[in-house]
């Protein structure tokens, strides 16, 4: 069967990660389906699910029908059984979770909510899946926000993004999330999306950041005003398209995951703001903050390409540079505009 087949008909679905947004995807696909295949990190997370109807550790208010879910720790199983599959692990977990897999997925519609890079590569994970599995970009689909996995929880109404090249393609993968307190727009941008994703989480944690030092909102307006030129001018040179910098899915997403306090990135940011080491603040967090990892490679990226990012620059310099985040930020502060 081929992808394009593979859509055509009422198509099998899986989900790779019992992580908060995986969990919360999860939600919004048993509200469309009947059955979902659904690939978690261990028995004990498979049997809780089963026994207890809820995740054992993220989003526990959220409960599923069991029998609605194919629940397994083999990911192959789960990729033989599907037609489309959303990867929603963690960046810096995904290589361990594909570690295992000796099924292909060159005939699969893959759609990733990951918002990291492969860790000590600099490549985006849709790069990653062409590259490294052989995947067919036009078979790579990215889903964004503005969204955060506990609202989707609480049911309060929400918005994604889902990027493909084909329209068609786009808007079967819409029609699986989409629902009562979810919004989706559909975009041709994968690039752009998923690079302003990753984008927004490292802006995040500059705003995390001023807010542990003190700094008001006033401060940090104009610190996520001047993000957000610097994801354009960075989206220029990666992925130089026609898109409208203001839509929701780049200003949007950065606004909501840099004021949020239900953002992992900018709580990591106010540690490190308040006096937290990079690794003391890992270790309390109980969720992944993918900007801190995904810093590194933009960085690079950034540096490879000659693009000039203040703001990127001065939170590689505290969180890899172990420069004094007081002081960077007295500099980044005449800068800013």
């Amino acid at each position: 069967m081929n992808a394009d087949s593979s859509i055509e008909v009422q198509p099998s679905v899986g989900l790779v990660g019992s992580g908060s947004f995986g969990t919360a995807i999860m939600k919004l696909l048993c509200e469309n389906l009947d059955q979902i295949n659904w690939w978690v990190t261990s028995p004990y997370v498979k049997g809780y699910i089963k026994n207890e109807k809820r995740n054992p550790k993220y989003l526990t208010s959220v409960e599923f029908k069991p029998e609605q879910l194919n629940i397994t720790t083999d990911i192959n199983k789960l990729v033989k059984h599907s037609d489309i599959i959303f990867f929603l692990v963690p960046s810096i977990y995904l290589l361990d979770s594909l570690k295992n897999l000796e099924v292909s997925l060159k005939d699969k519609i893959v759609v990733t909510g990951i918002k990291g890079l492969i860790p000590q590569e600099s490549k985006i994970i849709g790069d990653y899946f062409h590259d490294d599995l052989g995947i067919p970009y036009e078979n790579i689909g990215v889903i964004a926000g503005p969204c955060h996995a506990e609202e989707i929880a609480l049911e309060r109404l929400s918005y994604l993004t889902v990027a493909f090249e084909n329209e068609v393609r786009a808007e079967k993968v819409a029609s699986l999330l989409r629902g009562k307190h979810l919004n989706t727009t559909l975009s041709n941008d994968i690039l752009g999306t998923e690079h302003s994703a990753v984008l927004k989480n490292v802006y995040a944690i500059s705003a995390g950041i001023a807010h542990g030092l003190g700094y008001g909102d006033n401060f940090i307006a104009v610190l996520l005003s001047n993000a957000i030129r610097e994801m354009q001018d960075y989206l220029k040179v990666l992925s130089p398209l026609d898109r409208n910098i203001n839509d929701s899915v780049y200003l949007g997403d950065l606004l909501v995951t840099g004021y949020s306090y239900f953002s992992r990135n900018r709580m990591f940011g106010n540690m490190i703001g308040k006096g937290y080491t990079v690794t003391s603040a890992l270790m309390e967090m109980n969720m992944v903050p993918e900007g801190y990892y995904a810093t590194d490679g933009i960085y690079k990226i950034a540096q490879e390409n000659e693009i000039k990012l203040p703001i990127l620059k001065t939170i590689f310099n505290i969180l890899y540079g172990e420069k004094n985040p007081k002081k960077q930020f007295k500099k980044l502060s005449k800068k800013l505009n």
